[in-house]
């Protein structure tokens, strides 16, 4: 198994990341608005109660991204002092297993807020 990759590709998957995680994290903040809203139009214990199951699944995974940005922005730091050390353009061991660790933390993330996504859309129909 090839344990190299081209700094060129972490960089693009970085970035990529970055602007997938910045998107995810508007999106939360916007259904948290609309999470507002219909707390806002609804009394009743049974919407109450999934009102707080969102702001709470809302404020975990806006903390997950979070944390998922610093490692990224941590990662890409060493890549860059590590590319100023080589010339060959490319790294090799641990760096290359953190990159691969990132890219499995951004899809699971990605999964868990598409899944979120939906149910909120679900609860939001029945309650607007």
């Amino acid at each position: 198994m090839n344990n190299r990759i081209s700094i060129t590709h972490l960089g693009n998957a970085h970035n990529e990341w970055l602007r997938s995680l910045d998107f995810y994290k508007g999106e939360l903040t916007i259904l948290r608005g609309r999470l507002t809203e219909i707390a806002g139009k609804n009394s009743a214990s049974d919407a109450m109660a999934k009102v707080e199951h969102f702001e709470n699944q809302f404020i975990i995974q806006i903390d997950n991204i979070d944390r998922l940005v610093h490692d990224i922005k941590v990662n890409v730091s060493a890549v860059s002092q590590q590319a100023i050390a080589s010339s060959a353009g490319y790294i090799d061991g641990a760096l290359v297993e953190t990159h691969k660790e990132l890219s499995q933390k951004v899809k699971t993330e990605e999964g868990i807020i598409n899944s979120l996504r939906h149910e909120f859309n679900d609860f939001a129909t029945v309650w607007m």
